[in-house]
């Protein structure tokens, strides 16, 4: 059976569409809360690297980024950007999706999930 790890946000209605979506699918899931359970800083780093940069695992269209203070909003480092997800664990894209094969992404969009997972 294939099974992925989703890390979001319990309340977050993206997470929970993504969720629902695997469950129909037949996909075992493991969802964790990265609020209640901060990720490593050596896996946050990996997602970064794995998808480009800090700039695709941060979402700086939320609201959370918006409300920061302009002297955060420009991180220089791997620890300044670790240093910020760990005060605002709401910045990094929901959900992130660690597949079978250990590839990651962000979001949830149907088609990418079904071929990734191979199933329809």
């Amino acid at each position: 059976m294939v099974s992925v790890k989703l890390y979001g946000l319990t309340r977050c209605s993206t997470c929970l569409k993504a969720l629902a979506w695997l469950e129909a699918q037949g996909v075992a899931t493991v969802f964790q809360d990265y609020r209640d359970e901060p990720v490593a800083a050596a896996v946050l780093t990996q997602w970064a690297q794995a998808l480009g940069g800090w700039e695709k695992l941060v979402n700086r269209a939320s609201m959370t980024w918006r409300n920061l203070d302009q002297s955060l909003k420009s991180p220089a480092t791997d620890q300044q950007w670790l240093a910020l997800i760990a005060q605002y664990p709401a910045l990094v894209r929901r959900p992130v999706t660690v597949y079978p094969d250990q590839t990651v992404s962000v979001g949830f969009n149907e088609k990418r999930f079904a071929e990734k997972l191979g199933v329809h």
